[in-house]
């Protein structure tokens, strides 16, 4: 189960949950696409298109060569003692193939969603089929979609416990804006909401239909509108993955030198524990993604030696002031009123 934070106007979030879906589709496994807001159909059709593994490496090439001509003018600009340190890798796989890549400014083929199968959850279509529902103590637009994916999971042969008698595959299920007021629930609106135990009982049941079946769920949640932080705990408890996408749109980062580089930052709050108690902490903390021209990329953030010769000092020191805005596992990063040192 991987819980991704949207990020505020949820334009990243929304690419993250795409690549989700298009790496099941190249995969051949069934795809459970639900939403309140738009229409599963309208979602799948907007699925990036994958690259081939001559076209991602002309994209590579394209990329190596322009960073290349920008080291070759900053290396006259930085001074002599930063020259012989060595260079910080961006990207933490830059070795090894991990999955597919996908252009985002081209839509998936039709040709390739014919060898598979995908079910939708449309939650406004749901409702005018079976206006009342009754549930136990729960929104009714969680307990539809429950039944739904249990339906699914039963029908199309995904349950773990009864052995299947075709080609066993994977379910692919991915889950839009959770929480949020289109699907009834009020823990966006309102410090004390009233129905404050529905997520979290959809979580807990989600996740034993998870665990005892071939599946696996991706969600997105509007994180920042909900203003009961007891909430956010319990959903992340309850899950396996959280992670948190934090724009710069907006945001005085998106004009700050120190970042002009990237669209915004990626916090990596819980990774999956297998057959322990506490998880594998990766040296990588300080992550950010950035939109280029056909790739979305997520890479090491790490800040320049120094910005211009142009920047005053008083300016030099406000930006070092900036850099605590970002997480508490940043290790990299000033505290307080400190100067960045290098």
């Amino acid at each position: 189960l991987v819980f991704t934070e949207e990020d505020k106007y949820g334009l990243y979030s929304n690419l993250l949950f795409k690549y989700f879906l298009a790496e099941g589709v190249v995969c051949g496994h069934d795809l459970f696409v639900a939403s309140a807001k738009e229409h599963p159909d309208h979602i799948l059709k907007e699925l990036p298109a994958p690259l081939l593994d001559d076209t991602y490496r002309n994209e590579l090439g394209e990329e190596a060569t322009a960073v290349k001509s920008e080291d070759f003018q900053d290396s006259m600009k930085i001074a002599w003692r930063y020259q012989n340190l060595p260079k910080m890798e961006a990207s933490p796989t830059t070795s090894t193939k991990l999955g597919h890549y996908y252009d985002v400014s081209k839509t998936m083929s039709p040709e390739l969603f014919q060898s598979i199968k995908w079910h939708s959850f449309y939650l406004h279509e749901e409702l005018s089929l079976q206006p009342k529902m009754k549930t136990c103590n729960m929104n009714s637009a969680y307990a539809r979609l429950l039944q739904s994916i249990q339906r699914i999971i039963y029908q199309e042969g995904f349950d773990g416990s009864d052995p299947q008698k075709k080609q066993k595959n994977i379910l692919r299920i991915g889950i839009q804006s959770l929480g949020s007021v289109l699907w009834g629930d009020d823990i966006c609106i309102s410090d004390t909401p009233e129905d404050i135990n529905s997520l979290t009982k959809f979580m807990y049941i989600l996740r034993g239909l998870l665990r005892k079946s071939l599946s696996a769920c991706i969600i997105t949640v509007p994180a920042h509108l909900i203003q009961n932080k007891a909430i956010m705990e319990r959903v992340t408890n309850l899950s396996d993955m959280v992670v948190g996408l934090e724009s710069f749109i907006g945001s005085e980062r998106e004009t700050n030198p120190l970042y002009k580089d990237y669209h915004g930052l990626v916090h990596v709050h819980q990774i999956p524990r297998l057959n322990s108690l506490i998880c594998d902490v990766s040296d990588t903390k300080d992550l950010a993604f950035r939109l280029k021209r056909k790739l979305f990329t997520i890479e090491r953030l790490h800040l320049p030696p120094d910005l211009s010769d142009t920047v005053s000092r008083a300016s030099k020191q406000d930006l070092a002031e900036s850099a605590k805005l970002l997480s508490s596992g940043c290790g990299a990063m000033a505290i307080g009123k400190k100067h960045l040192d290098f």
